[in-house]
């Protein structure tokens, strides 16, 4: 529900056009733990934005081989939608990370990057960190209405058995239950 609620706000105080949802495919520094797979990931954000016509997903990072680099995919999103002003939506947390990335000065230079904060991040640090980047004028900040769920939070109380009706959208639960999933990882560890 909360990429969900972020897509709402970027849109409404970004006055975007749309928002998509972009699974990754494979990450580039570190192991997702309980990772199902980025095509289940994809299938999950699918689920999550059915019925929204605002909302999409794309299978741009899924579907590409290697690491998933947001510079790359700002590439491909900028041939395919010469014509868009894209903007890549982060928390407060990676927004703060922004200059460990791969090329993050070519990454401001093909977007916007909108940033709520998140956590202990707060606009003053962020800026701080990312000062030194060319294009840093090119980070914005939107409100974001503090949503205390996280999906490592989720994965538990379903590796618990317990109920995530209404902290996830029914199409996200359903495809959890019906695929079984995060309940093994759960169970292992309980053991």
């Amino acid at each position: 529900m909360g990429h969900l609620v972020l897509a709402q706000e970027a849109l409404v105080h970004l006055e975007l056009d749309s928002v998509t949802l972009m699974p990754m495919g494979r990450a580039p520094h570190r192991e997702i733990a309980d990772d199902p797979g980025a095509e289940v990931r994809f299938e999950l954000c699918e689920a999550a934005v059915s019925g929204d016509e605002r909302l999409a997903a794309s299978r741009l990072e899924v579907d590409r081989e290697g690491p998933s680099y947001t510079v790359e995919t700002l590439e491909v999103l900028t041939k395919e939608h010469p014509k868009d002003d894209l903007v890549w939506i982060l928390g407060g947390d990676q927004a703060a990370r922004l200059r460990t990335w791969r090329e993050p000065e070519k990454v401001l230079e093909l977007a916007t990057v909108a940033a709520t904060e998140r956590g202990a991040w707060r606009r003053a640090g962020i800026f701080v960190e990312l000062a030194q980047l060319r294009n840093s004028r090119r980070i914005v900040f939107f409100e974001m209405i503090p949503i205390g769920l996280s999906s490592t939070y989720i994965r538990r109380r379903v590796g618990r058995g317990q109920p995530i009706r209404y902290l996830v959208p029914d199409p996200v639960a359903e495809l959890i239950e019906s695929r079984g999933l995060y309940r093994e990882a759960a169970a292992v560890a309980a053991s």
